[in-house]
């Protein structure tokens, strides 16, 4: 059952997942089991072809639906059991920057690895992510710039968020920016894609 799920969701068939969510929960099987060992483990390895090139970017949206859509039959279930997500992770494209196809790719590889996300859209300045960060009690911050005039805004939000004092990590990504650049404006990690966005939050939490 749970093997059905994880290829249900992987090809997108979402009132397939939605079914096979249903039966899986009238059958007994513990909803942590459904969320781990069928839907996170389906984005999991969906993640791993994205990043060899054998799946793109629209079978990955369609996958990403079918999760959601999985998620919400659980999700009566993941309160009442008070199953935790894995973290908390603030998003969002930096001031001046519009693009944002990227950070949602992102945003729902990571809520398909379990995390709850705040997503604050594009063009967001570094006093609305300070803000963001200390009403949800982030874990992580994770910006996103497709333009290399814009990519400077992510050193500017990265000082006023040590200028409020507080210590949460940050990691980069988008099509101008480098591990070099990351380095030189002090963010914790650096993601060429999203698949990899979600190993570096695994890893810098896990710590």
């Amino acid at each position: 059952m749970l093997e059905k799920i994880q290829e249900a969701l992987m090809a997108g068939r979402k009132a397939e997942v939605e079914t096979l969510v249903d039966q899986a929960l009238a059958s007994g099987i513990p909803t942590r089991r459904i969320l781990n060992e069928g839907l996170i483990a389906g984005m999991e390895k969906l993640g791993v072809l994205f990043k060899n090139n054998e799946v793109f970017i629209p079978e990955v949206l369609v996958a990403a639906r079918a999760m959601n859509a999985g998620l919400t039959k659980l999700e009566p279930n993941l309160i009442k059991e008070k199953i935790e997500p894995k973290g908390l992770v603030v998003i969002g494209t930096v001031k001046g920057d519009l693009h944002d196809i990227g950070k949602n790719l992102v945003a729902m590889m990571l809520k398909g690895a379990g995390y709850k996300i705040v997503d604050l859209g594009a063009d967001v300045s570094s006093e609305k992510f300070v803000d963001a960060l200390r009403a949800n009690k982030a874990d992580i911050l994770a910006l996103s710039a497709l333009l290399t005039t814009t990519m400077v805004q992510m050193k500017t939000v990265i000082l006023a968020v040590q200028g409020a004092g507080l210590g949460v990590p940050i990691i980069v990504g988008g099509a101008p920016l480098t591990q070099d650049f990351a380095d030189q404006i002090g963010a914790r990690g650096y993601a060429s894609d999203a698949a990899s966005a979600v190993d570096i939050v695994h890893r810098l939490l896990a710590r």
